[in-house]
């Protein structure tokens, strides 16, 4: 499989996401696989962020750090990407830029800026290299030409014919570099692509909360969650949903318990801080027994942390949260694919269990977008509600721990739900036995959820050595390091639903090694799964810098185990 990384660096502001959308869609219509995920500082204007794309002739789904072409549009783009290039990566920038490559990498000077004053307006660079870039590959001229004319349409149809002319000037430009410096980019086109679609992780967790009947969001903005409440809303008139910013993070979960308690299907978005002022929120909906679903968008912390950069450090924020015992259930999608199905599936467990349920995503998985096959939409809402008759129990004790769920104004019953400890109607108690009793009910839920748990994938070779422990975004990364060493007797098991728990117990047992694979300092899964099922992994693969894992970095620590 012939693949490519392209990276894009600048400062915030300087058009970046630009040559980045109109290439990626170029590439995307022309046939191409495209796999596109961003690292960037958290201030508005400045500082240097840049954009990784993978173009090939399959589907690739894992980070590299590999940079096949660099494209600078600030100095210090190079030496902040030093350690990511090597002898084989050809750096496309502007004159100025040559000394700061050095005199052992592959420098070839582009003159946009120059191209965009001779064209007429300064502003074209980034569209004169969107179209140098989509030479290299040797996209469709065609495609090329129709999507900047439709960017730019609402400009007017001059600035629109001009752009164009400029995105042409700039592949006419890519030609000439490849036939002056030898250089050939090929990667097959597949007709396939065609029938795909392009979504990031927010988009799926937005898409996957619609598709499971989700008609109110309440938020107050954490980035990186905030992206999921601006999807909701662009989408809120079309959907007939109701989003809201609300004037904190308390307000905003309760606001969605009230959502659930009168009928509707609430859902919060938000990241660590804000998912910790909702502690209290949680165990209100755990007494109550009322539905809610939350996305925790996670990022390093403690505190403000690096409120831009990736982590899986909120495991045990979300599996504590709230005071006293309840249920609940946690899932933390492996790709964008699952983050539009668990989303769905969330609302639905929320709904018939009568319990909180938390979708743990974070930085990377959100910001990522690649070509998928286009999600299946849900033809019912399976709503778990009952008309409440004149004997209705709103806490009525039941074998299973569920009690029948009605909503205010249907029918003829009389509705409590109540933050106290409280007796079958609802009406408060602090009888000792009662209590007893009613904690008891609740968390029979659990026993049920377990024989419902979502089982983790195995990936690799059958007669394992090493087994590989790994949830959530990191999925792919690691799959592929498993199956380019599925002779040195590699495995994975890879979870995606955290809580309540697989039994892997005789998986553990077979192998010779385990390793955890984790994006927190402490292996906060890995002492879950020694809590839960008494197995200690001793070996840990731990990354906590902010930066996704990646193929090279778990390559280079597997070697360093002496496993590879």
């Amino acid at each position: 499989m012939a693949t490519f990384n392209v990276v894009l660096g600048g400062a915030a502001g300087q058009g970046v996401n630009t040559t980045e959308e109109m290439l990626t869609k170029v590439l995307k219509q022309s046939g191409f696989h495209i796999f596109a995920t961003k690292e960037y500082m958290s201030r508005v204007r400045g500082g240097i962020n840049t954009t990784t794309i993978r173009i090939s002739s399959e589907p690739l789904r894992s980070y590299s750090e590999t940079i096949d072409i660099l494209v600078p549009f600030t100095s210090g783009v190079i030496n902040w990407c030093r350690e990511r290039i090597s002898e084989s990566t050809v750096i496309l920038g502007e004159e100025n830029f040559r000394d700061e490559a050095g005199d052992d990498i592959t420098f070839i000077p582009v003159n946009a800026e120059k191209m965009a004053k001779e064209l007429g307006n300064k502003l074209f660079i980034n569209t004169i290299l969107s179209g140098l870039l989509c030479s290299l590959f040797k996209a469709d001229k065609k495609i090329l030409t129709k999507l900047v004319q439709t960017k730019f349409e609402d400009k007017g149809e001059n600035l629109s014919q001009e752009n164009s002319d400029a995105a042409l000037e700039g592949y006419k430009e890519g030609e000439k570099i490849c036939k002056e410096y030898n250089l050939a980019f090929d990667v097959d086109q597949d007709a396939s692509v065609g029938e795909t679609i392009v979504l990031n992780g927010a988009e799926a967790v937005s898409l996957g909360a619609l598709n499971g009947g989700c008609n109110f969001v309440s938020f107050y903005p954490m980035s990186p969650a905030t992206t999921v409440a601006v999807d909701l809303v662009n989408m809120a008139e079309e959907m007939e949903i109701i989003v809201e910013q609300f004037e904190d993070e308390i307000a905003a979960v309760n606001a969605s318990i009230g959502a659930w308690f009168g009928g509707g299907r609430g859902f919060v978005t938000t990241s660590g801080g804000g998912f910790a002022l909702m502690c209290e929120g949680m165990s209100l909906a755990g007494m109550a027994e009322i539905p809610l679903v939350i996305h925790l968008a996670q990022r390093p912390g403690p505190a403000t942390g690096l409120p831009t950069r990736t982590a899986q450090g909120d495991l045990n924020l979300a599996l504590y949260a709230g005071h006293g015992d309840f249920p609940r259930i946690l899932f933390a999608p492996s790709n964008i694919s699952e983050a539009y199905s668990l989303t769905t599936q969330s609302f639905d467990l929320a709904d018939k269990y009568q319990i909180p349920v938390i979708i743990l995503t974070d930085e990377y998985l959100v910001d990522t977008y690649y070509n998928v096959d286009r999600p299946n939409v849900s033809e019912k809402i399976n709503h778990h509600i009952v008309e409440m008759d004149k004997k209705y129990k709103r806490y009525v004790l039941s074998e299973s721990g569920i009690s029948p769920r009605g909503v205010p104004g249907y029918g003829d019953g009389i509705l409590i739900a109540n933050g106290n400890e409280h007796d079958e109607y609802g009406d408060t108690t602090e009888e000792a036995g009662l209590t007893v009793v009613m904690q008891d009910k609740r968390m029979k839920k659990l026993d049920i959820l377990k024989k419902e748990t979502l089982q983790p994938r195995f990936c690799g070779n059958e007669n394992y050595y090493v087994l590989l422990i790994s949830w959530g975004s990191t999925f792919d990364t690691v799959k592929n390091i498993v199956e380019r060493y599925n002779h040195k007797k590699l495995a994975m098991l890879h979870f995606s639903q955290i809580y309540p728990l697989a039994d892997i117990s005789a998986y553990l047992k077979r192998a010779e090694t385990v390793i955890a694979v984790e994006q927190n300092m402490t292996g906060q899964f890995a002492e879950l799964i020694q809590k839960e099922l008494c197995f200690k992994i001793d070996k840990r693969i731990l990354k906590y810098d902010g930066r996704q894992i990646s193929e090279e970095f778990l390559e280079k620590e597997l070697s360093e185990k002496g496993v590879l």
